[in-house]
């Protein structure tokens, strides 16, 4: 189970390498939380972000590399 009291100031947070860096519809994930892989909107970083666990994130990862 994922634990939603996570600080997400404490991860390090990236963009997608897929970002043109104009500004448009950018995806960002958060380094550094322990089990889990926080994703969010980058236009809204204030906003909510879902809380994957990483294992599950890896495996959607791996999936997208075979695609």
């Amino acid at each position: 189970m994922i634990d939603t009291r996570i600080d997400l100031a404490a991860g390090s947070w990236r963009k997608s390498s897929f970002s043109d860096g104009g500004g448009g519809d950018c995806v960002e994930i958060a380094d550094g939380i322990p089990h889990t892989v926080p994703v969010r909107d980058s236009k809204n970083p204030a906003g909510p972000a879902l809380l994957i666990p990483a294992p599950a994130w890896s495996a959607f990862v791996d999936h997208i590399k075979r695609v």
